[in-house]
Parts: structure tokens; sequence; C-alpha cells
């Protein structure tokens, strides 16, 4: 069994551990183009990091602040994003340890609430950590989703 442990990610390096992880599951196995990928709301969002002895296993995104109005039109409502758990790790609980890690950096900065833009085959995964799907589908890089939230206790 892998173990991991998920922080939040400090400095470039980290960061750059993140970016790889994104790059490796949506630009590589998803097609999603590199350029709708990263966007300027990754220089201040807060980045979570699952990482294992091999190296990093998942990551994941929490816009808070005025960067989140323009996804849940409510400063507090934070918007979980760039959820992605390389393929070796996936099955091992990270991307529900990465999930529940943006919830506790939301709730540690006043948050009431938890919003997403979930893909569609992904609506199980989220359903079962408590969101509520919400809205109609819509495409997003050519993916369907919906979007979903979850309040905080």
């Amino acid at each position: 069994m892998t173990t991991y442990r998920v922080r939040i990610a400090e400095g470039a390096a980290d960061r750059e551990a993140c970016f790889a992880v994104r790059r490796q599951v949506f630009v590589d196995e998803q097609r999603v183009p590199e350029e709708l990928e990263y966007d300027a709301y990754d220089e201040s969002a807060l980045h979570v990091l699952a990482e294992g002895d091999q190296g990093p296993l998942g990551t994941g995104r929490l816009l808070y602040g005025p960067d989140v109005l323009h996804k849940t039109g409510d400063a507090g409502v934070g918007s979980l994003g760039r959820l992605a758990v390389t393929s070796a790790a996936r099955g091992l609980g990270v991307g529900a340890a990465l999930v529940r890690a943006i919830e506790d950096a939301a709730r540690e900065r006043g948050l009431t609430a938890v919003d997403l833009h979930a893909q569609t085959q992904a609506l199980g995964f989220y359903e079962r950590l408590g969101y509520e799907a919400y809205g109609p589908e819509f495409q997003d890089a050519g993916i369907w989703h919906r979007a979903m939230r979850r309040a905080l206790p």
C-alpha cells in the first residue's frame, strides 16, 4: 500500500509539482489544451499537494476572496478546482484527502461553502463527499461538467 501525505503547497518547487500532476492528468491524459489548463488564478490560489515516497500523487486548488467572485458570485463561497490524481495513485483515497484538505483551508479562511465544476464522470465521487449538483450540464475544455456545492459544517 502506498502511503502519502497531503499539505498546502509552499513555494515554487511545490507549485511546479502541482503543475506537473495537472499536466499529466489534464493535458496528457484528457487532452485539455495547455493554454486552458493554466490561468491567472494559479498565482493567487491556495494549492494542495499529495505526495508519496515516489513524488507528487495529486493536487487541487482553492480560489477565495476577490478571485472567487467570477466563479461563485459570493466571496463567502470558495471554488475548488483543478483536482487531479495521477493514474498510479487512483483508488488510494488521494482525491478524497485532497478535497478534505481544501475544505479545511476554506473553513480556516471563514468560507461557508465550497463550489466546484465536476466532470460528469466524477459526479458520484463528489456526491459521496457530500456535494450536491445544481444547474444544467455544460462543457468546459470540451468535457461535460456540472456545478456542485457543499456547505461547510
